[in-house]
């Protein structure tokens, strides 16, 4: 009987176990090649820190949304003034500085729902991201939609090697590496 007992208190602990753990959402399905460039079009042609701080934001989906209506209910604060009032928010740093654009945050809030795409991608699939922002790079030099000027100097290098890793259906890693910053450091340009 006693080992009746024990197996029916191991039972019991694993099922206090299983409904007292927290639930856990399902890993987010990948997203395919075309779905990352439809959905990286947006912002693809940003310069690299905004980027970043696009893609990083996007990992707080919550936090942009509170963002984008601060920014809404204080349109007259512009640029480091507008920083400098959210930085008691318990924002990330990433959401904090986008304040700054509003252009920016109102598209982000516009489509909540790519806002949280984007945040799974990014986290998700960090080498496919940045593949992809590559390739929309190259595509719009290609057409001739992007190049240096007065607001920004677009720099292509060659890309580092990586090891050959062979996936089907995976497009090659890109074969230079386009970087984009502001002409004027003090000064960023958001193309439209």
């Amino acid at each position: 009987m006693p080992s009746i007992l024990r197996g029916i208190a191991a039972l019991l602990v694993a099922m206090l176990l299983l409904f007292a753990a927290p639930v856990r959402a399902a890993d987010p399905a990948k997203f395919t090649v075309e779905q990352l460039d439809q959905m990286l079009a947006p912002i693809a042609l940003f310069p690299d820190a905004l980027l970043a701080q696009v893609l990083m934001a996007s990992t707080y989906p919550k936090d942009v949304a509170e963002a984008v209506q601060w920014a809404l209910a204080n349109r007259s604060l512009k640029g480091d003034d507008a920083v400098k009032a959210v930085q008691d928010k318990p924002w990330d740093p990433s959401v904090q500085s986008l304040v700054a654009f509003p252009q920016v945050l109102a598209m982000l809030g516009e489509k909540p729902e790519w806002v949280i795409d984007l945040g799974d991608a990014f986290l998700g699939q960090p080498k496919e991201v940045m593949d992809s922002v590559q390739f929309l790079r190259a595509r719009a030099k290609d057409a001739g939609n992007l190049s240096s000027n007065e607001q920004q100097i677009v720099t292509i290098e060659a890309a580092p090697s990586r090891p050959q890793t062979i996936v089907a259906n995976a497009p090659p890693p890109p074969a230079q590496i386009i970087t984009i910053a502001p002409a004027n450091p003090q000064v960023v340009f958001v193309p439209i």
